[in-house]
């Protein structure tokens, strides 16, 4: 069966190449008789799938030593509970970029755990570009600040990062982790849900600078204790073992085809050609982001009235394109290209927006 054009936001589009390699080991793994679904967590074969998960991810983001990786479950939503629970201190503030849905939801969870502060906010222009870094408030009692690296709503991603060496700086990055090459090092703390640029939904992976482990008081529920999953090595619990096999099929992959310098080349590609369709058509499509805050992970842009998009997504479906409606809380379309979704589905998409364009333009 052909396979079909997938933009979807997440769960996103999968290499083919690890879709095949897990076929063909699903019953039988590495010849063992049995699937990795199927191994005991503690066991010999699991293991060696878990180590080789955190070292390929160490190789590729260029961890260094002084932090841990971790593979937890809950998805980054849980992320944004923990965080404060862990780090936001008596009579310290947790200041949150609020660029987007979901930094604006760990912003509300932050304050049920205590208080928190906005360093920045684009609310009031419908989170339509990323704030500029001088714009950002802190203060002397921050305990950290914290943002969302790619906003795959709005379609808009940090270009630069803040580099106030007295901040702890903690990113959500579920949705451009592996895209581009990061400076590890500048971040206290980073977590991403897998099911973008990582692999399927299930697993979540944390980075995180053992010396904040210092900062964790006593007494929190023991699986929302970063400690226990780094003396445990993420195995205090039954982890999601396919989903950290699929995790490890997929750094794999992205190793064997060039590594992040080679994917964040080809996000460029991929992005430029379709924000040119979309800048091109004069007014047919218009993108939803400034052009200096624009993602290279999800293109958001409309059509000039409602029913030309339904007809849009309704054409878009018959030619085999997946994923393109925008959220339901933006509207419109949204296009999101991470690392799986192939160079010729990029190209196909923009022929198609043009043939849409010169047939329906008013």
């Amino acid at each position: 069966m052909e396979r079909r054009h997938i933009f979807n936001a997440g769960p996103s589009a999968l290499p083919f190449e690890v879709l095949d390699k897990a076929q063909s080991e699903l019953i039988s793994y590495q010849q063992a008789g049995m699937s990795v679904m199927e191994f005991s967590h503690r066991s010999k074969e699991y293991k060696s799938i878990h180590t080789e998960a955190q070292n390929l991810l160490r190789e590729l983001l260029e961890i260094p030593d002084e932090y841990e990786v971790l593979f937890l479950q809950g998805g980054a939503s849980l992320q944004f509970s923990m965080v404060p629970m862990n780090f936001l201190g008596n009579k310290q503030v947790g200041n949150y970029v609020v660029t987007g849905s979901w930094s604006e939801k760990a912003y509300k969870e932050a304050q049920k755990i205590g208080a928190a502060s906005i360093a920045a906010s684009t609310k009031e222009s419908n989170f339509d570009h990323i704030p500029d870094l001088s714009e950002l408030r802190y203060s002397d009692n921050d305990a950290y600040l914290h943002l969302t690296s790619n906003n795959t709503i709005h379609g808009t991603q940090w270009r630069n990062f803040p580099a106030n060496q007295n901040q702890t700086l903690i990113a959500d990055m579920s949705s451009d982790i592996l895209s581009r090459v990061i400076p590890v090092q500048n971040f206290s703390l980073i977590y991403a849900g897998a099911q973008k640029n990582l692999g399927p939904a299930g697993v979540t992976v944390v980075i995180l600078k053992n010396d904040i482990l210092e900062r964790i008081p006593e007494g929190l529920p023991t699986m929302l204790d970063y400690k226990t999953h780094v003396q445990k090595k993420s195995l205090y619990n039954t982890p999601p073992a396919f989903a950290i096999y699929m995790l490890s099929l997929v750094l794999k992959w992205t190793k064997e085809n060039g590594g992040i310098e080679n994917f964040e080349a080809e996000n460029k590609k991929k992005s430029t050609m379709l924000y040119e369709t979309i800048d091109n058509s004069n007014g047919f499509y218009n993108g939803h982001a400034k052009k200096d805050s624009r993602s290279r992970m999800n293109v958001t842009f409309t059509l000039p009235t409602e029913e030309l998009t339904q007809l849009f997504l309704e054409e878009a479906t018959e030619e085999g394109f997946v994923g393109l409606k925008g959220h339901r809380s933006l509207g419109g379309c949204r296009a999101s290209i991470y690392n799986a979704v192939p160079l010729d589905s990029v190209e196909a998409l923009c022929e198609f927006m043009s043939q849409f364009h010169q047939k329906h333009n008013l």
